[in-house]
């Protein structure tokens, strides 16, 4: 993901996540430690036909990833595009040594939440309140181990990726 990419990630993303969306200035302060030697972040875009349909960012600090953000637009639900953004935060989380990836997961989005049970994230706690401004609770996941099959391909074949 780059600067250019905003508008159109930020379109999605009120259209996914109307109540608590992440503002511009979050996702540029996330980008600002994504590109140089030491970076701690990790973007991706996917686009498709020349439209941005998905996009999803990874944190690694001290060997723990924490997937920070995954959305695909909904006419891509159910194409494996989510599948495949996961993949490649799991593929960098590999090359930033991390031992283990965490996430939060709204506890009403059992879409999502089976998808990372596919890749073998488990629940571990809740987080009350941490999706303002409904205060909806928040399931946290771990990954522990991230060598399975499902991790080892990187890339997200069949969509375009572009600004990684």
């Amino acid at each position: 993901m780059r600067w250019w990419d905003l508008e159109p990630v930020m379109e999605l993303e009120h259209l996914l996540f109307p109540d608590d969306a992440w503002s511009r200035g979050m996702f540029w302060s996330e980008l600002a430690d994504a590109r140089h030697p030491a970076a701690t972040r990790h973007y991706v875009v996917a686009e498709k036909d020349g439209r941005l349909v998905g996009y999803a960012g990874l944190a690694a600090v001290a060997g723990t990833g924490d997937v920070q953000t995954i959305a695909a637009a909904r006419d891509q639900w159910g194409t494996g595009l989510g599948g495949r953004l996961l993949r490649e935060l799991l593929h960098q989380a590999t090359s930033f040594e991390c031992h283990e990836v965490l996430l939060e997961v709204r506890v009403d989005n059992i879409r999502a939440q089976r998808l990372y049970e596919r890749f073998g994230f488990e629940p571990i706690g809740f987080r009350r309140g941490y999706y303002q401004p409904g205060n909806v609770d928040a399931l946290v996941m771990r990954l522990g181990d991230l060598t399975a099959d499902t991790r080892e391909a990187p890339g997200l074949q069949g969509t375009e990726t572009t600004h990684g």
